[in-house]
């Protein structure tokens, strides 16, 4: 074992001994509870706050410290109740009035005046999302309310001014303590899903205003674990809540396990050694160079369960982004052609396992039911094209083509090898020289984001399974023009009017048919202008120690520990 890893293991077994008593006698289930769920990322998160999240891996470790009015089912995606116990949506399905469910408090913590989390009310709701159409503070977020909820727009640009509207955003009405009612310029058939989506998780207005230079290390939600300890880069521990609203079906207390910690070892190698050793809980993304050790599941000298494997197609879409802006991308000619020159059959099928597929549409991952997938024509491997592009460029047989650097990060599956293969595929079929440029996360994302970066790598896993989630990386209303202001969802700071005009006209449209078709058409321009190009899209892959029970991957990666229990006979611990 690593001993990066087994000083944080210890370090975490010494912060949850000294928690002292922490959970009431829990009925029901006995067999269930208790145990600590050990997990580790390899990226180190580069924001632990609702408004500010970009991570897959923050996604999945602050689900389980917020919440929002809405959820999704972690077995089939559908929309649940939350803080909200239930809500109407009126007969022009553009007004939604939710009613808050009574009694759920926000985590105790020192920055209230007691100690005590207070109720969650319909006043924090409206705060919520008033600062998620606030310049400077929901930058990341507003793109889930703009152009859909009513007044957003509006104060988004005030705020921008530097100004406060009062009265707030006109669509976003406190009725009383326990109701909240939302307007919308139209309707809008996944608005549930965008509620459902992590920018819109509640928190404390004391968050903001006690740690506001210290949003990294302090978290307080109303989920089933809050934040105990974060040692940035280190670890982090999250304890059960003993005062979460939830119950199974029997009327136990959730969640069922005692702490979740969370360790951050870069390399994946090492941390595929201690899940092996059993210190980890489960693995949340395949180390691609031990692809051949997951063959076999079973011990051939006791004939159990070495580890369980599950899979799932995602709707997720990895691809590398252009700048447009810069030579030589700034010829379309060239983006075609680098997409031509790369074989994503290869990618998929040999360099990643068969753990991923080949992106033979858009930037949509398949997966979508209804949606025209037919209507977005793939992007082929054509080297002859690719030449012929190039030269047309300017660049005849590679001559004359500047020094490139292909930038990624490594704590990703297979991001490493995919930029080499890419690399090797660029070089032999365009004879263009392409260096490769491996960053830590923070750099990568930072470099993207303020244009410092010509071609890189990204990925897309959708916050709810909807094409529209994955377009709006594209819509100009996203696209950041001043150069000097970072850019945090459009990366690529695509602008076609054609895009928009499609895109924009599928967002006002009530029915699925037409509002699918509208973002179809919009898609296939972007193919077209290729301000990136996709690659592959992943499969969402666990693999779980045999004691883990009712952790089940699903295509957005939506990680729910609520109800997830460690077979302790399974493990080899006695019963309670």
């Amino acid at each position: 074992m690593h001993r990066r890893i087994a000083l944080l293991f210890v370090a975490g077994s010494l912060l949850l001994a000294g928690c002292g008593e922490r959970t009431p006698t829990r009925q029901g289930n006995g067999k269930r509870h208790g145990g600590v769920f050990n997990l580790n990322e390899t990226g180190q998160l580069r924001s632990i706050f609702p408004p500010t999240l970009s991570q897959a891996s923050a996604f999945r470790i602050m689900a389980q410290v917020y919440q929002g009015l809405v959820a999704f089912d972690p077995g089939d995606l559908s929309i649940k109740p939350c803080l909200a116990e239930r809500w109407e949506v009126d007969a022009t399905a553009t007004q939604y009035t939710f009613h808050l469910r009574e009694g759920v408090r926000f985590h105790d913590d020192k920055a209230f005046s007691d100690g005590r989390g207070p109720e969650v009310t319909a006043g924090d709701v409206v705060r919520c999302f008033t600062e998620n159409c606030t310049s400077g503070i929901g930058d990341d977020v507003f793109w889930l309310f703009q152009d859909r909820v009513e007044g957003a727009n509006a104060y988004y640009a005030a705020t921008a001014k530097g100004d406060r509207p009062e009265g707030g955003v006109k669509g976003i009405v406190e009725v009383d303590d326990r109701t909240v009612r939302i307007s919308l310029v139209h309707p809008s058939p996944n608005f549930l899903q965008i509620l459902a989506n992590p920018g819109c998780w509640i928190w404390p207005e004391v968050l903001r205003s006690e740690y506001g230079t210290e949003l990294d290390l302090h978290a307080i939600g109303t989920g089933p674990f809050q934040l105990k300890e974060i040692h940035i880069g280190e670890v982090m521990l999250l304890e059960r809540n003993p005062a979460y609203w939830d119950r199974d079906e029997e009327g136990a207390a959730l969640p069922y396990l005692d702490a979740v910690r969370v360790t951050f070892e870069e390399d994946q190698n090492l941390e595929f050694e201690a899940f092996l050793k059993g210190h980890l809980s489960a693995l949340l993304e395949l180390p691609v160079d031990r692809l051949a050790q997951l063959k076999d599941s079973i011990d051939p000298v006791s004939n159990k369960a070495r580890f369980h494997l599950w899979e799932v197609p995602a709707l997720s879409t990895q691809f590398y982004g252009f700048n447009m802006f810069q030579r030589p991308f700034d010829d379309v000619r060239v983006r075609q052609a680098f997409a031509l020159a790369i074989d994503r059959k290869l990618l998929a099928d040999s360099v990643l396992g068969g753990f991923a597929s080949a992106a033979d549409h858009g930037l949509v991952a398949p997966g979508l039911v209804g949606y025209p997938y037919e209507n977005v024509p793939g992007c082929p491997f054509d080297p002859d094209s690719a030449r012929a592009l190039l030269a047309a460029a300017g660049y005849p047989g590679g001559a004359g083509f500047p020094r490139i650097s292909l930038q990624a990060n490594s704590d990703g599956f297979g991001y490493v090898r995919v930029a080499e293969a890419v690399q090797s595929m660029l070089e032999r079929e365009l004879h263009v020289f392409v260096s490769i440029s491996m960053v830590g996360s923070a750099e990568h994302y930072d470099r993207i984001e303020t244009g410092k970066a010509s071609f890189w790598r990204e990925g897309w896993t959708a916050d709810h399974p909807d094409p529209e989630n994955f377009l709006a990386l594209l819509s100009g209303k996203n696209a950041v023009t001043d150069m000097a202001l970072p850019a945090s969802i459009n990366t690529t700071r695509f602008r076609d009017g054609i895009f928009d005009e499609h895109y924009m006209k599928a967002r006002q449209l009530a029915d699925d048919k037409s509002r699918y078709f509208e973002l179809s058409l919009a898609e296939r321009r972007a193919m077209r202008e290729v301000p990136l190009t996709p690659l592959y899209y992943e499969n969402v892959v666990y693999i779980l120690q045999p004691w883990i029970r009712d952790l089940r991957p699903n295509p957005i990666d939506h990680v729910d520990l609520t109800r997830v229990w460690i077979d302790k006979e399974a493990k080899g611990q006695p019963q309670p």
